[in-house]
């Protein structure tokens, strides 16, 4: 089972020439996948191609977030976030000409902004998807579903218009268009377009991190499979396998290759080695007489010279036998090191998922705390009433008992505290609203809490 590759773009003001976006086309697809939207001449191209409006053809798209226009789910994203900061901001001007009346049209025409963010997802290349079926890749749906869902939590501040899936080309992958915004600007609107500051190239990498990584998850879960993903290399836009690399393979390739006559070639010039001393022992123990009667000078040296060739010749193929096995010693490491990547890397996924349930808990409690403090509320101004009733009750109708008896059976049972009961029977609250009532009961707690002060203070001697 190999690697499925992973690849998450995002559009770069870098690439706006022909040429760029051919070299840096996904999956050789007519995606202009590295080219920003910078205005609404370019986000209509987009919806063209995202949405198949330039041919009609619909049946292999599937629309995840927004409508089947990608440009009105943007114009429309612009109205809901910006529309009330701009509001504000027009309030504060007292030139017109200052006054800004449409926040999409202004970003617009500035080229100094991008007016959107388009970001492309693929899991898996052509190889892996040629062979696959309609059914098999639309499962697809549910994970991209999951990188929406992914991308929201680790980037709140890009807020998504339009998600759509593409089958029609060499794989399935996903069209994201959203709009980056930044907070709390001290110069023009409070709320602005950010591009820059959302995706840094630093919080770009920590976001195709995690997301390969919940990818990845996701897809062997609906899949039911295990695959892992490709080693990223960094300053790439394209997943990389170390062991993919042609240079590596071919490399390691020969030395395996080559390994075994590099260790039996060693082996014979140790054997011409102790050879070559014993021909050069023999040598120097010959009488100087006899040798040259038996070899002349010019023989002696050329034997000489052979002899020290031999060992020098040895000497680089002994050095040559160490760098093989420093070769082998690396790839052992290599293979240490990637193994402890991979645990690393599911340590942080199962982290990465955490967080995200963490976050979703924290979110379902702020909500549960949102709805308590609401019925809290609701409840302080229903007893409010309850006593403004209660009040009306004993003071329009002092001859009816019932009423300041019911009043008391509540003091004593303690649904009223000694303030409420006072308050109800003392004062006549028919023609308080509830603000006022609420005051009432206030200036009766303090003047209490004052009592007990003055009473403890006057006994504390004794």
């Amino acid at each position: 089972m190999s690697d499925l590759s992973y690849s998450l773009h995002l559009g770069s003001d870098k690439n706006r020439k022909n040429i760029s976006r051919s070299n840096n086309n996904l999956s050789n697809t007519t995606s202009l996948s590295n080219n920003a939207i910078q205005n609404k001449r370019q986000l209509s191209k987009v919806d063209n191609h995202n949405a198949r409006k330039y041919d009609n053809d619909t049946d292999k798209i599937s629309i995840l977030k927004g409508t089947d226009s990608v440009y009105n789910d943007v114009e429309k994203l612009y109205k809901d976030i910006f529309d009330k900061s701009r509001i504000e901001y027009n309030k504060k001007q007292t030139r017109p000409s200052r006054m800004i009346d449409n926040y999409f049209d202004k970003i617009s025409n500035d080229e100094k902004r991008d007016l959107a963010c388009e970001i492309i997802i693929e899991l898996g290349d052509k190889d892996f998807w040629e062979d696959k079926d309609i059914f098999y890749k639309a499962k697809m749906e549910e994970v991209f579903k999951k990188q929406i869902s992914d991308l929201e939590n680790l980037v709140p501040n890009f807020k998504i218009a339009n998600a759509i899936v593409h089958y029609d080309e060499t794989s399935p992958h996903l069209h994201i268009v959203g709009v980056p915004i930044k907070e709390g600007n001290k110069n023009g609107m409070s709320l602005q377009v950010g591009k820059s500051d959302v995706f840094t190239k630093e919080s770009l990498a920590d976001i195709q991190l995690n997301m390969r990584d919940l990818c990845i998850q996701k897809f062997n879960e609906v899949y039911q499979t295990n695959y892992e993903l490709k080693e990223k290399v960094l300053g790439r836009n394209k997943d990389i396998h170390v062991m993919d690399m042609e240079d590596y393979k071919e490399t390691m390739k020969e030395i395996e290759t080559n390994r075994n006559s590099i260790k039996k070639t060693t082996d014979s010039i140790n054997e011409i080695k102790e050879k070559s001393k014993e021909i050069k022992n023999i040598l120097e123990s010959l009488d100087s007489n006899l040798l040259n009667y038996k070899l002349s000078k010019r023989d002696k040296y050329k034997i000489e010279k052979y002899v020290n060739e031999m060992n020098k010749l040895n000497e680089q193929y002994e050095e040559l036998f160490k760098i093989s096995s420093s070769i082998q010693a690396i790839k052992s490491n290599n293979e240490e090191l990637k193994s402890s990547y991979k645990h690393e890397k599911s340590q942080r996924t199962v982290l990465t998922s955490q967080l995200m349930s963490l976050h979703d808990r924290v979110s379902n409690e702020n909500n549960k705390n949102a709805i308590l403090e609401y019925k809290l509320e609701e409840a302080k101004d229903n007893k409010l009433l309850f006593l403004k009733s209660l009040s009306e009750a004993i003071h329009n109708n002092p001859k009816d008992r019932f009423p300041k008896e019911f009043a008391k059976k509540l003091y004593e049972k303690r649904v009223l505290n000694r303030s409420e009961y006072r308050c109800v029977i003392d004062t006549n609250l028919s023609f308080f609203n509830p603000s006022e009532v609420e005051a009432v009961l206030h200036k009766l707690n303090q003047e209490a809490e004052q009592a007990s002060e003055d009473f403890y203070n006057m006994h504390s001697d004794f």
